[in-house]
């Protein structure tokens, strides 16, 4: 069991109120140590209140925040040199070269990597010597983690980090953020995108309301992996499944079944169609992805996550 003394993270009763408002209501959180922790909820569920309490520029009303063994609130020059920040924007100066930007930054800690090495590992090498501005969507988001990186933090906060992508800036940016992990850095990311949470993170938690309302890794969280799991295919309107498969029509000639048995009635459903001569098209076994699970732990609608 992860315990507060193993972990980059650990936070216990954390409370915070804007007048009447409570943003956050009792927040318990452990993030070990080299782990990839994904932090979701809807707006206003105080994820942003959270990050800024354990990144040291809120101050929390209650409760106890250790971030790499220290108290982020009284925190000093040292350790913010353990930590490195990746915003949803940045304000990186568009006319100095890509090597340039990333000199600069390391001439603010006392144990920065070297320039080069950092250009390799966000995969900005043969862009080294562009301007800032000359860059796509995607290199922008490398060297915003190339800033965030180049004073060799041991964890790394990552807010948003690919809003507005395109889906191949996107992939980028996580092959950036898997090799950051396969170095062994703890990372604590916000995102919207369900499928960047389950790519990317060893453990995913929900906030919704000010408190955490499920943890666990991808699978299973929300119990997911246990949730019921549905059959569907299609076959010629004039033929039905058997009757003890208790299939229901799902539109012209599309089927649905919860199986009791997944792998038995899957046996039963192919077997009666190879002796009926019976094409299942679209045949597939679905279960509940981690958006429905989130949209269910939060109480959030589907028009609310796409307006997120």
């Amino acid at each position: 069991m992860d315990t507060a003394q193993d972990a980059a993270i650990a936070v216990r009763g954390l409370v915070k109120a804007y007048g009447s408002h409570d943003a956050l209501r009792g927040v318990d959180l452990l993030v070990p140590y080299g782990r990839i922790c994904a932090l979701l909820g809807p707006n206003g569920a105080g994820k942003t209140t959270t990050v800024e309490i354990l990144e040291g520029f809120r101050q929390r009303d209650g409760g106890a925040v250790t971030v790499l063994g220290t108290d982020p609130a009284h925190a000093g020059a040292e350790h913010r040199a353990r930590v490195g920040i990746v915003l949803q924007s940045t304000g990186v100066e568009p006319y100095l070269s890509v090597a340039e930007t990333l000199a600069m930054y390391a001439g603010f800690y006392p144990h920065p990597r070297e320039v080069d090495e950092v250009l390799a590992l966000v995969g900005l090498t043969e862009s080294r010597d562009r301007r800032v501005r000359q860059l796509s969507g995607g290199q922008q988001r490398r060297l915003d983690v190339g800033v965030a990186i180049v004073g060799d933090p041991e964890l790394l906060f990552l807010d948003e980090p690919t809003t507005g992508f395109d889906p191949s800036a996107r992939r980028e940016a996580w092959d950036v953020i898997h090799e950051l992990r396969a170095l062994g850095r703890t990372i604590l990311l916000t995102t919207h995108y369900m499928d960047e949470a389950e790519n990317l993170a060893d453990q995913v938690v929900v906030i919704a309301g000010g408190r955490i309302v499920a943890e666990g890794t991808a699978d299973t969280i929300g119990s997911r992996n246990r949730r019921a799991v549905e059959v569907r295919f299609s076959c010629a309107a004039s033929t039905e499944p058997p009757a003890n498969l208790a299939a229901r029509r799902d539109g012209h000639d599309g089927w649905t079944l919860r199986p009791t048995d997944l792998t038995r009635d899957l046996h039963v459903l192919t077997g009666w169609a190879i002796s009926a001569g019976v094409e299942l098209e679209n045949l597939r076994i679905e279960r509940p992805t981690l958006e429905d699970v989130y949209l269910h732990l939060t109480g959030a609608s589907a028009d609310a996550l796409e307006e997120e």
